[in-house]
């Protein structure tokens, strides 16, 4: 049965990514963004309160689907599906969707004013802090699908000699003190692979620990009937680590890990409480979420561009520039989705026919 908290979630997470992509061109986090304004302490201290848990909620979910994408497809088909729906899309992006934000920082923050072309080869020839803020390579907000396809074959691997089956039994007898401290997990795995705070450590911890502990339903039990306890100490946590920032720009890694499982738990069991249920919005944001992520940041930028030198009032670029960026990015997924060259390079599955939806 379709666990479909767990799409709504992953559908939550993607929203996401609109305020907290347009806040980060105020954020006062000692680097700047591809269209950075200047420093507001407040947006990035509300960009705090995510930036811990919503990402790992992702990587997390991730290992909690895996199970099931390879019982349904095996081995090679999995590994398929990885390169069809993660890798494709981000050589893609990479190639032709990133460039245009490092494009728009050049125009920003340099005076440039070659096209997109000519940005495309200093793109591709310039290597700097791989930020891209200044206009050299970077895969950019892609960074996640390529560490999730990495993630994904590297788990393959540990599955295999060591089943799911193998520790069921003791996984369900895991209690929830445990659990929670699994935490420790996290932390250590954080300085595995770190390359520039963005680890494939930690996001293979996460997804493992969605493997093997968060997709048993014991635990998932578990975690529900006590998502008022997970909800006291993760609110608590976030709020600690939010004022902390905001008085002193405090973000220690082993409080932020801290924050950042706790806050994928209690998700998942407010999720499974309160958001198992399939509707249409679910369906068709589930599909278009992966494309979605792919698409919003090139287009979130080129409309902060133009907002940020056209309006003086911050709260009517901000408006602008986050609800500007998901219309247009939706609208966008609607007419990739419907030419199939496109289509594919975004891993958009084929829309089915009136006739074959009622064949099935």
């Amino acid at each position: 049965m379709r666990k479909h908290y767990l799409d709504n979630l992953r559908i939550f997470v993607i929203f996401l990514l609109f305020p907290v992509h347009t806040f980060m061109i105020w954020n006062d986090y000692g680097t700047r963004f591809y269209v950075w304004v200047e420093e507001s302490r407040i947006l990035s201290s509300l960009m705090i309160v995510v930036n811990a848990w919503f990402m790992p909620l992702l990587f997390t979910i991730a290992g909690m689907t895996a199970g099931y994408s390879m019982k349904k497809r095996g081995a090679k088909g999995f590994v398929i599906e990885r390169i069809e729906k993660l890798l494709v899309p981000f050589v893609f992006g990479t190639a032709f969707l990133v460039p245009v934000q490092t494009l728009y920082a050049r125009k920003f923050f340099f005076g440039y004013e070659g096209g997109y072309f000519d940005n495309l080869k200093y793109f591709f020839t310039h290597l700097t802090d791989f930020s891209g803020y200044d206009g050299a390579f970077t895969p950019g907000q892609l960074w996640f699908i390529l560490f999730l396809f990495i993630i994904s074959l590297i788990a393959m691997i540990i599955i295999h000699f060591l089943p799911y089956e193998r520790v069921e039994n003791k996984i369900s007898k895991l209690k929830l003190p445990a659990i929670i401290a699994m935490f420790v997990i996290v932390w250590v795995m954080y300085y595995v692979g770190n390359i520039g705070g963005y680890s494939i450590g930690k996001g293979l911890a996460l997804y493992l620990l969605g493997y093997y502990v968060l997709r048993n339903d014991d635990v998932m039990d578990k975690l529900e009937k006590n998502t008022g306890l997970l909800a006291a100490i993760f609110v608590v946590a976030d709020v600690i680590l939010v004022v902390a920032y905001f008085k002193t720009r405090y973000y220690g890694d082993f409080f932020v890990n801290f924050v950042a499982w706790t806050g994928t738990l209690f998700m998942l069991a407010f999720g499974k409480r309160f958001l198992n249920k399939d509707s249409g919005f679910t369906g068709y944001f589930n599909a278009a979420s992966f494309p979605i992520y792919v698409l919003h940041q090139s287009i979130l930028v080129a409309i902060a561009y133009y907002t940020v030198r056209a309006v003086d009032n911050i709260y009517i670029q901000i408006a602008i520039i986050m609800l500007g960026s998901f219309a247009l990015t939706v609208l966008c997924y609607e007419v990739v989705k419907r030419i199939p060259i496109l289509r594919n390079m975004l891993g958009i599955k084929k829309i089915k026919s009136k006739t074959e939806e009622t064949a099935q």
